[in-house]
């Protein structure tokens, strides 16, 4: 990705450093809570776990693809938002951009092919759909030296990238819709994308007046 230092960068919180340390260090927080209700547990065969784990094992070929791209997009973030970092280091930014498209688009592909003839591929190819059509803005926009534009589409990529985490927080919830059976958790993430998407849109309206 292209990228040059912008004349007139959108302000994202800039003027409220301590609000951007909150937010990165929740969502860490967040994505640490998920990591080991989720993944930890599924590792160690919790019950609840027990039936989705062998599904797992049996999808481990596009899995592992899949989740490397997603855990490279989602460690990316904090790294390519920082404006400090983006200055002092702007070939790494760049090859870290073009590591982050590819993520995307092989994560999104992946994800799309595990959901394939089960009854929660609607919810999967919308989550997909967003992820790739505002990481190719991003790319697009980059490309075009819109700097302030391209931040504002990596800031709607980042909240699909998100919502890999936020969709699993509710996990070891037994009433959580993702238990409740594949056609209620395509509808849950539907809702966790589009949810995602509106509250990127509001932070951006909220950045662009402050």
């Amino acid at each position: 990705m292209q990228i040059m230092a912008p004349s007139a960068p959108l302000k994202l919180g800039s003027g409220r450093p301590g609000f951007k340390t909150v937010l990165w260090i929740s969502l860490g927080l967040t994505a640490l809570f998920v990591f080991i209700t989720s993944e930890v547990l599924l590792v160690a065969d919790y019950p609840m776990y027990h039936a989705y784990r062998l599904q797992v094992i049996a999808d481990r070929h596009i899995l592992i693809p899949h989740t490397l791209c997603g855990v490279i997009a989602l460690l990316a973030g904090p790294v390519q938002f920082s404006s400090r970092f983006r200055q002092r280091h702007l070939k790494f930014h760049r090859v870290l951009g073009r590591s982050y498209v590819i993520s995307v688009f092989i994560g999104a592909l992946t994800g799309v092919a595990l959901a394939a003839g089960r009854p929660g591929m609607p919810g999967t190819c919308v989550q997909a759909a967003a992820w790739v059509v505002c990481t190719t803005g991003a790319l697009i926009t980059a490309r075009n030296r819109q700097i302030a534009r391209h931040r504002q589409w990596m800031v709607r990529s980042y909240a699909v990238t998100f919502t890999f985490v936020s969709s699993r927080v509710l996990n070891l919830w037994p009433l959580y819709w993702s238990h409740l059976g594949d056609t209620l958790a395509a509808v849950g993430l539907i809702a966790f994308t589009l949810a995602s998407l509106l509250v990127a849109e509001l932070g951006l309206r909220y950045a662009s007046k402050s």
